[in-house]
């Protein structure tokens, strides 16, 4: 396994993190090219929960971000100090996160996974942890949806918040019985993207990223 490029995520990256919160984080490996040829071909994904660490395979995490997965997008627009890993491929794959985007895949995607969190604060239990669990569920859907809209409307995702203390605020107020608040956040965020002309194109530049991919592959060949 060559690790290209790894940083931390979640709630730390956002600006969202309490006292009790994890560090979460992610990263892209290049596994030996003629490993592919083999009987036995390398794991997709390496993931570890103490602690909390997702890594996938070059080609896996491209499918992802090309799909428009928030969390495997998230690792190419990460604050300096959130990047514990950057080498050339890294930095490389960095360079060419435009090529991911596409209007139609971040709408859905964002809406999507915002739709899950919702879901999610609809079958809350009414215990302690069930009211932590619903706090941080609106977080994230609010989150998911703010996210979604500036990089929907600018083509740049916004990583760090500006104001972490209202996502904190609305999650207790969901948490304590407002769901119809975060209903209301969902239906105004379909709304936007209906409403937004985004210079996003309609599909993502396979190209690119097809050419980042072959590069590794190449220099992931025995000498």
């Amino acid at each position: 396994m060559h690790l290209l490029l790894s940083g931390i995520v979640g709630s730390v990256a956002y600006g969202l993190a309490g006292p009790d919160s994890d560090v979460d984080r992610i990263g892209v490996f290049a596994a030996p090219t003629v490993a592919f040829h083999g009987l036995h071909p390398p794991r997709e994904s390496v993931v570890t929960t103490d602690p909390d660490v997702t890594l996938h395979e070059c080609a896996k995490y491209a499918r992802l971000a090309l799909s428009g997965n928030p969390t495997a997008t998230e690792l190419m627009w990460l604050p300096e100090e959130c990047y514990e890993t950057r080498t050339e491929f890294g930095e490389r794959l960095i360079g060419i996160r435009a090529a991911f985007l596409s209007a139609p895949r971040v709408r859905d995607a964002y809406l999507g996974y915002a739709s899950q969190q919702f879901r999610k604060l609809t079958t809350r239990d009414s215990s302690i942890g069930g009211r932590r669990r619903s706090a941080k569920h609106a977080r994230h859907l609010a989150r998911l949806l703010h996210q979604g809209r500036v990089l929907y409307a600018t083509g740049v995702l916004e990583i760090r918040l500006a104001d972490p203390e209202w996502f904190r605020a609305f999650g207790e107020r969901v948490a304590g019985g407002a769901l119809a608040e975060a209903e209301e956040l969902v239906a105004a965020a379909e709304r936007d993207f209906a409403r937004i002309r985004t210079p996003l194109p309609e599909r993502p530049d396979e190209e690119t990223v097809e050419r980042w991919l072959l590069d590794v592959r190449a220099a992931h060949l025995p000498r």
